[in-house]
């Protein structure tokens, strides 16, 4: 983690800047991540995808917006009583149609305008979400393990992509990038200059957790039974 300081710190100077001016869509839907992902992206008030990547995301943004209508539009019909009216095969239907927006859009509901950069915890696994970020030229801050591919992400973090630990405290400090990029954008005099610049409170927590996370480096070769599933079914 002492080699990864300096470029925490360049990312950590990114984030805070892009949130200052709009939103970061954090990204990781390998179940290592899952939940990291989500409590992060919450505690930031930012917007997030953690369980499946529904292609065109980014951009094709008018079917992701008619998409989202449409989630909308089924959960009206579980709320009006639609669905008592309806034949049970069609509810059936309906009801994993649900299922399947809300894995690919649960995070991303409110979002109503491209992310001035997104955060990954896997770029092999959201090669796909990358893709299409350096399509629309949207920069990538990402967490890069020794099977990543640099040149592929913009603001790179060296770190163990596969132990929940790792991942927990590195998206984290994304995390805080961005409250501190979000206090910028106060008055002066309302600004709490303790969250404004968390990074060297985040980076000591950090290196006094090296011992612990070098005790998690089996989990970078051990891939859950479910992650297997996913793979096999290309979800």
């Amino acid at each position: 983690l002492h080699k990864t300081v300096p470029l925490i710190e360049k990312a950590f100077e990114f984030i805070k800047q892009a949130a200052a001016e709009s939103t970061v869509l954090f990204i990781g839907t390998k179940k290592q991540a899952q939940e990291a992902v989500e409590e992060e992206a919450k505690r930031c008030n930012m917007f997030y995808v953690n369980q499946r990547w529904m292609g065109g995301t980014l951009t094709n943004f008018k079917t992701l917006k008619k998409n989202i209508a449409r989630l909308n539009e089924i959960e009206k019909m579980r709320e009006d009583g639609t669905f008592e009216k309806l034949p049970k095969k069609e509810v059936i239907l309906i009801e994993r149609e649900h299922r399947k927006l809300i894995r690919g859009l649960g995070g991303i509901r409110q979002m109503t305008a491209l992310p001035a950069a997104i955060f990954v915890v896997d770029t092999v696994k959201e090669q796909t979400a990358i893709k299409e970020a350096k399509r629309l030229k949207i920069p990538v801050v990402a967490i890069v393990d020794t099977n990543s591919d640099p040149d592929d992400v913009d603001y790179p973090i060296p770190g163990n992509d596969d132990a929940i630990r790792s991942i927990k405290l590195l998206t984290s400090i994304v995390a805080a990038a961005v409250i501190a990029g979000r206090e910028m954008t106060k008055p002066i005099e309302e600004r709490d200059e303790q969250i404004a610049a968390p990074l060297e409170i985040e980076v000591a927590e950090a290196l006094t957790m090296e011992e612990q996370l070098e005790n998690t480096a089996l989990a970078s070769v051990i891939v859950p039974k479910e992650e297997e599933e996913e793979k096999r079914v290309g979800f």
